[in-house]
């Protein structure tokens, strides 16, 4: 089973034990624990129904890999990764529906650290994104850090990984998504946008910021007000100012 099936932590999996709706294999704890949190999680799964396996520090670390189990680790029956097609039945799926909510879409243009991606599935779950749109090459894909750093959302958030992120802001503008780039150098800000419709919201790259071809595939392109000596802000916390605008103005 990939890595990305597996959430490690303490608070990672805290977070998933409390999602009703998750779906949990197994979990794998640390032989005659003395830790409280780790007797609760096993409690928890327990009273789920969900097998709890005992597993020694060397068993946990082969699980995890570099990240620190501190005890814990939740192996999950799928994935939340989507391809694609999978992708674009969930936005006619919602677009479709009759409940009027409007669209919500965080495409991250080549985002590389897994702490970044990880921390950013953790704010777009709490400003209820519909779904977190990465490149399938070239950036960071799910893994145990950012499920530790996502602190359960990605196992509860859907995360595509496209081949071309310029098709999919393509066909999304023709199902009458509005996109929105940001960038420093943009003119726009974001407290002048009218984002109280079904958006996509594109960050860019650590560093570099937005593609030339993602750029030309947007509406529009918005900028953070700086009032500091800093020109920018990481890309995770730029991505959760500009939710939580779009659902201040939703509000």
């Amino acid at each position: 089973m990939s890595k990305s099936n597996y959430v490690t932590g303490l608070r990672a999996v805290e977070e998933l034990l409390s999602n009703q709706a998750a779906e949990v294999r197994r979990v794998y704890a640390e032989y005659q624990t003395v830790n409280p949190r780790v007797e609760a999680l096993i409690a928890a799964a327990h009273s789920r129904g969900i097998e709890v396996q005992p597993a020694n520090r060397a068993r946990l670390r082969q699980i995890s890999g570099e990240v620190r189990h501190q005890g814990v680790v939740a192996e999950l029956q799928r994935s939340t990764v989507l391809d694609e097609a999978g992708l674009r039945a969930l936005v006619e799926a919602h677009l479709e529906s009759a409940d009027g909510e409007k669209l919500l879409l965080l495409v991250l243009d080549g985002v590389q650290d897994p702490h970044n991606l990880g921390a950013c599935l953790r704010t777009a779950d709490a400003a209820g994104v519909h779904a977190v749109i990465v490149p399938r090459h070239g950036a960071a894909g799910l893994s145990p850090t950012v499920s530790k750093v996502a602190a359960g959302a990605a196992e509860q958030l859907p995360l595509a990984r496209v081949a071309n992120i310029g098709r999919v802001l393509g066909w999304l503008r023709d199902y009458g998504v509005t996109i929105f780039g940001t960038s420093d150098r943009a003119e726009g800000s974001l407290y002048d946008m009218d984002l109280d419709r079904s958006l996509a919201l594109v960050m860019g790259r650590e560093e570099k910021g937005l593609s030339k071809g993602v750029a030309a595939r947007c509406d529009d392109v918005l900028q953070l007000p700086m009032r500091g000596k800093v020109s920018s802000l990481n890309v995770s916390v730029a991505a959760g100012v500009c939710l939580y605008e779009v659902l201040r103005q939703r509000s």
